[in-house]
C-alpha cells in the first residue's frame, strides 16, 4: 500500500516561501486555542513537534520555554531559523514517521500543531510523544477536523514559481481515532475541543468565511499517567 504522506516533505519545503503570509485560516483559528492550552511555559523544557516556520516554537520561547523544534522539512525549517528570536530555539531535522532522538522523560510538555493529517499512523507518533515526556509531562496536539474532509479541504497551497496548487498528502484521521490512540499510550485526555469560525473571525480571516460554524480544528490536551 502506498503512503499517502509520502510527498509531504517536498510539499511543505515549496509551501515555505508562503507559508506565513497566504492568509490560511486553520492556522489563525488554532495559534490562541494552542496558547490558551499550554498556559505559562515559562521555565519548562518543550518540544515542538512538526515546528514548521516557528510559529509555537518562537511563542513558546518568547514566553520562558527551553524550547527544541522538530520538523523534516529543511524548507520550513530555515525559513524559521530567520526570525526574531530563533536563535533561542534549537532546530533538529527529523522525520516523525520515525522514533525521536531525544531520551525517555526529557520534557514537561510536548506540543505539536496540524501535524496529524500527515502521518498514516497515529499510535507510534503518540507512544514516542508519551516516551520523551516526563512523568507529569503534558501535550497539546492540534489537528485539521476531520470535517474539513467532507468539504473537500485538506492541507493545500499555491505555489509562488508555478502558480500550480499543491496538495502535499493527507490522511482523514476520526476524532475517535486520535483520541484511542492517545489514551492507548497512557496518557489521560484532559480535555478535547472542537473548533469552528465565527462569522466575526471570517470577517478578519476572509478564507473562512464558507466554513462559518463548520468544524475545523479539534484540539487535545493530554497529560502522562503513572499507569505504564
Amino acid at each position: 500500500m502506498t503512503d499517502p504522506t509520502t510527498s509531504v516533505r517536498e510539499g511543505y519545503d515549496r509551501w515555505a516561501a508562503v507559508y506565513d503570509d497566504d492568509g490560511n485560516p486553520l492556522q489563525a483559528l488554532e495559534g490562541p486555542i494552542v496558547r490558551a492550552a499550554v498556559a505559562s511555559p515559562a521555565g519548562l523544557s518543550v518540544l515542538d513537534l512538526g515546528c514548521g516556520t516557528g510559529r509555537h516554537s518562537l511563542w513558546l520561547a518568547t514566553q520562558g520555554a527551553q524550547v527544541i523544534g522538530v520538523d523534516f522539512s529543511a524548507g520550513m525549517m530555515a525559513k524559521a531559523r530567520t526570525k526574531p528570536g530563533a536563535e533561542k530555539i534549537k532546530f533538529v531535522t527529523h522525520d516523525l514517521r520515525q522514533p525521536l532522538p531525544f531520551d525517555d522523560g526529557t520534557f514537561d510538555l510536548v506540543v505539536s500543531g496540524l501535524v496529524l493529517e500527515h502521518l498514516h499512523e497515529l499510535a507510534p507518533f503518540f507512544a514516542e510523544v508519551r516516551r520523551v515526556l516526563k512523568p507529569d509531562g503534558r501535550a497539546v496536539i492540534s489537528a485539521m477536523h476531520p470535517a474539513m474532509f467532507l468539504r473537500g479541504a485538506q492541507a493545500r497551497f499555491t505555489d509562488p514559481l508555478s502558480g500550480n496548487v499543491v496538495q502535499p498528502g493527507s490522511v482523514n484521521h476520526a476524532v475517535s481515532e486520535i483520541i484511542l490512540a492517545a489514551v492507548q499510550s497512557d496518557f489521560d485526555l484532559t480535555a478535547a475541543g472542537e473548533y469552528a469560525p465565527s462569522s466575526d473571525f471570517a470577517a478578519a480571516h476572509p478564507r473562512a468565511a464558507k466554513y462559518v460554524d463548520w468544524p475545523m480544528l479539534v484540539v487535545l490536551e493530554l497529560t502522562a499517567n503513572s499507569r505504564r
